[in-house]
């Protein structure tokens, strides 16, 4: 029996449906972005950059953009309560690796690590749950990179092992509203090149080697879980992984 509110087989499978996607203006929230507009979701994204959103929104067609800092607790507050209808999905892709040594540690920088990946989403999902119905959702982006531990990964580490359970927590704190969190290995984005560098494309070749999936993960295919995860109202709490396999690889 298909759960009430939920789209019928052959139809699009997000028509009628609103999804907020914070961190929306490239990479993964870009193509999740895209891919909930083909099933037919009006979508909204959120951005510190108003020219790069405005691009994006044409882009994938989005219906609506909000520039501004998700981090600030007002702003983010105005933002949930301003979005008119229900909500039915948020994807969060905002946030970004921080890795030095303990000796090396800036402060403040760690404290922005623990902002955008604690606080973040416990804020997110107070501000949001109340405007979702029954088998709406939240996904969150994490990390497998920093699970083993290593030198660099003082502030990584410990927020990258937190989010699985805070997403556990929030399964059962926002029921019936579900809550994942989707675990990304190395992806080829935008901000991978513009990490990497010259070093990009002898990334790419050393993960086409040692990878069990023989390619390069892309940002496509983190968004189509992202949309799977939207639609499957059976699954909350969980973690998925999207790394190609780079975990159980030594050295990749």
């Amino acid at each position: 029996m298909t759960e009430p509110g939920a789209p019928r087989e052959g139809d699009a499978r997000l028509q009628g449906r609103t999804v907020v996607v914070i961190g929306g203006s490239s990479g993964i929230g870009r193509e999740t972005a895209r891919l909930a507009r083909g099933e037919g979701a009006d979508v909204v994204l959120v951005g510190r950059d108003p020219g790069r959103l405005r691009d994006a929104a044409s882009d994938v067609g989005a219906t609506r953009t909000e520039a501004f800092d998700a981090t600030d607790p007002e702003r983010l507050q105005r933002f949930f309560e301003g979005v008119p209808g229900r909500i039915d999905h948020v994807m969060v892709t905002a946030g970004s690796n921080y890795y030095a040594r303990l000796a090396d540690v800036d402060f403040a920088e760690a404290q922005r690590q623990v902002e955008e990946h604690l606080w973040l989403p416990i804020r997110i999902a107070r501000a949001a749950a109340g405007r979702m119905p029954a088998g709406g959702s939240l996904v969150f982006m994490g990390g497998t990179g920093a699970r083993r531990p290593g030198l660099g990964l003082v502030v990584s580490s410990p927020l990258t092992v937190a989010l699985p359970a805070l997403v556990a927590v929030l399964a059962l704190e926002l029921a019936p509203v579900r809550a994942n969190l989707i675990a990304a290995g190395f992806v080829d984005t935008a901000l991978s090149a513009r990490l990497l560098g010259d070093r990009l494309e002898r990334r790419r070749e050393q993960l086409r080697g040692s990878l069990p999936i023989g390619r390069v993960v892309q940002p496509d295919d983190v968004a189509a879980l992202a949309v799977q995860l939207m639609v499957s109202t059976a699954v909350t709490g969980a973690t998925f992984d999207v790394d190609g396999g780079q975990q159980f690889v030594s050295g990749a």
